[in-house]
């Protein structure tokens, strides 16, 4: 007991670090929520394009403009070559269309008439640009039949009007999900910075000779004394995770009493038990407690950066993520950005999740060995 008494009055120092950790996870966890787009309904989007035509608008010319112009927002920009320009640079249009001069007749001639187009290269250019492709590949097919301009337009706007019904057969509530997978990627930043700190914090106090005269002195047995230091820091470092799922029922409702959410917790307790030896690694290295902060930064804030818990991994260079590779919270994130997109979990999905899940408890007991030599070091 006089170990875990000595260790709360040194947690009640921490109280403060711990707080504002807290309090970050609980700020960008809610701002997350709030700014997430709560929209499921699938709708289509016109993208905004400028035609050129140097033909005549007449006959199959003038259709491809009508279906052009029905299918997304024409732009009226000032027929300059600087205006239409500065039009693309600044996303005015996402895609301009050159319809060249003869286009009826070569096209008509079968003489396959090239059609320019400049594009901004986004997501509404190619639409814009699946849109001219289908018109031009029904309208090449319809023709190699010989039949007249006439009938050839009646058939292309038959046929293009025909139209795709969406139908969204997925149950997957994708925003709940986005938003327990950001709770818990930043929460590893939170569990990893406040068992560090806390730990090593701890172990340094320990060790501090006033405190190392009185344990030698004293009747307890060195064995009894670790034991009794290392339960004092696992509790708090579950104590410290409890806290945090709590907090994730509370923002985060429903989607935690699914299946997903029992793997997010899963998945969590697996990485705060890694946390808790890795700060035991860090403890044993240091011992100057004023290099604890330092020490912090590197290892929380840099492993948080590195493996996406506060930039999705997604928008992550590639290099970026080869490194990351050798970190703990790189498999423990993505575990979470693996059940976002996960409907139902079976026997076939959950497979990578739990080699994941292994992986970070193989780095578990890697740091659980390491401390171990390193404590029986400073015991001898």
């Amino acid at each position: 007991m006089i170990v875990f008494k000595t260790f709360l009055k040194v947690l009640n120092r921490c109280k403060v670090p711990i707080i504002m950790y807290t309090a970050f996870l609980l700020f960008f966890g809610v701002f997350n929520m709030t700014t997430s787009d709560n929209q499921v309904n699938f709708t289509a989007t016109k993208p905004d394009i400028l035609i050129i035509n140097h033909d005549e608008e007449i006959g199959i010319t003038k259709n491809l403009i009508e279906y052009m112009k029905n299918n997304s927002n024409i732009q009226d920009i000032k027929m300059e070559e600087e205006a239409i320009e500065d039009a693309l640079f600044y996303r005015d249009v996402s895609y301009i269309i050159y319809i060249p001069e003869n286009f009826r007749e070569d096209f008509l001639a079968k003489k396959n008439p090239k059609i320019e187009i400049k594009s901004t290269g986004d997501y509404e250019a190619s639409l814009a640009k699946l849109m001219l492709e289908r018109y031009l590949k029904v309208a090449n097919s319809y023709y190699e039949t010989n039949i007249s301009e006439e009938k050839l337009i009646e058939n292309i706007n038959h046929t293009l009007a025909k139209q795709t019904e969406i139908q969204i057969t997925s149950k997957l509530d994708t925003d709940s999900l986005n938003n327990a997978t950001f709770y818990y990627n930043f929460a590893s930043y939170s569990l990893l910075a406040g068992c560090v700190y806390v730990i090593c914090l701890v172990l340094s106090s320990f060790r501090e000779k006033k405190i190392q005269n009185r344990t030698m002195i004293s009747s307890m047995k060195y064995k009894k004394y670790n034991r009794q230091l290392l339960l004092s820091n696992g509790l708090f470092a579950i104590v410290l995770w409890i806290f945090y799922v709590i907090l994730s029922f509370i923002l985060l409702g429903e989607v935690m009493f699914t299946m997903h959410g029992l793997v997010y917790i899963l998945n969590s307790l697996i990485f705060t038990l890694c946390a808790l030896t890795i700060a035991f690694v860090i403890g044993n290295s240091i011992k100057n407690k004023n290099a604890v902060n330092g020490i912090v930064n590197v290892v929380a804030l840099g492993s948080s950066f590195l493996c996406g818990a506060f930039v999705p991994m997604e928008l992550l260079p590639d290099f970026v993520l080869k490194i990351a590779h050798i970190l703990p919270s790189y498999w423990y994130i993505k575990t979470n950005e693996i059940l976002k997109t996960t409907e139902i979990i079976n026997l076939d999905t959950i497979m990578p999740i739990l080699i994941n899940i292994g992986i970070v408890f193989c780095f578990t007991i890697v740091f659980a060995f390491i401390s171990n030599i390193m404590a029986k070091k400073k015991s001898t």
